[in-house]
């Protein structure tokens, strides 16, 4: 498609802040209005808009696939997402161990550890630990908190939280990277640490190089919507 517009600029709306292209609004794929609800993130996706040359590139939208992700899916059935997200929240990867004694297995304990602890003293639960790969129920107390946690995000947060704690196979590091000030790095080096340690044992794949650092931009593409998507950002 070629560029259409000369201008793109954010602007405030009722209910928040919109992308105008030459004054008009922009909607989402879904036909609605794409109004997010701070300058930061409008300012952003206009960025996107304005970087375009003479033809437009549609996978360069990263951001504006996301707000229309959040608004056109999210946003009409919630509900539907977190119970998606609880799911992960009961196969969380950082439980699963190597078993005691293995160099793997020192390794989880040093990078998944502290995450795991700090979830539990920021949440008030208790996750259980498993040696292996047999699935092993969490506690009821610990993934009804869990839901209560997930009920007060907001739609734009937990489009974000959902690619997130997909990439990751963990609801713990997803929650931890919606966090202000969040090391976006740091979570997706404890997020791939297993396949990190096959690289290492193994050998390193170019195709599969490649894959780890489309996953990697990803994780951090969503850390930065989560952030910018924050009122008052």
């Amino acid at each position: 498609m070629k560029r259409f517009y000369k201008d793109a600029k954010a602007a405030a709306v009722a209910g928040g802040w919109q992308v105008q292209l030459d004054g008009r609004g922009v909607k989402t794929a879904g036909g609605n209005q794409q109004v997010v609800p701070s300058e930061a993130l409008a300012a952003a996706l206009a960025a996107e808009w304005a970087a375009q040359e003479e033809t437009i590139v549609p996978a360069s939208f990263v951001l504006r696939d996301m707000a229309d992700y959040a608004i056109d899916v999210v946003a009409t059935d919630a509900a539907a997402v977190r119970t998606t997200l609880l799911g992960f929240a009961e196969t969380d990867t950082l439980c699963y161990r190597a078993d005691p004694g293995e160099a793997l297995y020192r390794r989880q304990l040093e990078r998944w550890e502290p995450l795991l602890a700090a979830a539990e003293a920021g949440y008030g639960v208790r996750f259980e630990r498993i040696s292996g790969v047999i699935h092993r129920a969490q506690p009821p107390e610990t993934l009804a908190r869990l839901a209560q946690r997930l009920e007060g995000v907001d739609p734009l947060a937990l489009a974000a939280l959902n690619t997130l704690t997909s990439l990751a196979a963990s609801l713990v590091i997803g929650l931890a990277a919606l966090e202000p000030g969040a090391d976006a790095g740091a979570l997706w080096i404890a997020a791939e640490l297993e396949e990190e340690w096959q690289a290492e044992q193994w050998g390193r794949d170019a195709e599969a190089e490649e894959r780890r650092a489309r996953r990697a931009a990803a994780f951090a593409n969503a850390v930065r919507f989560a952030a910018l998507a924050r009122p008052g950002a």
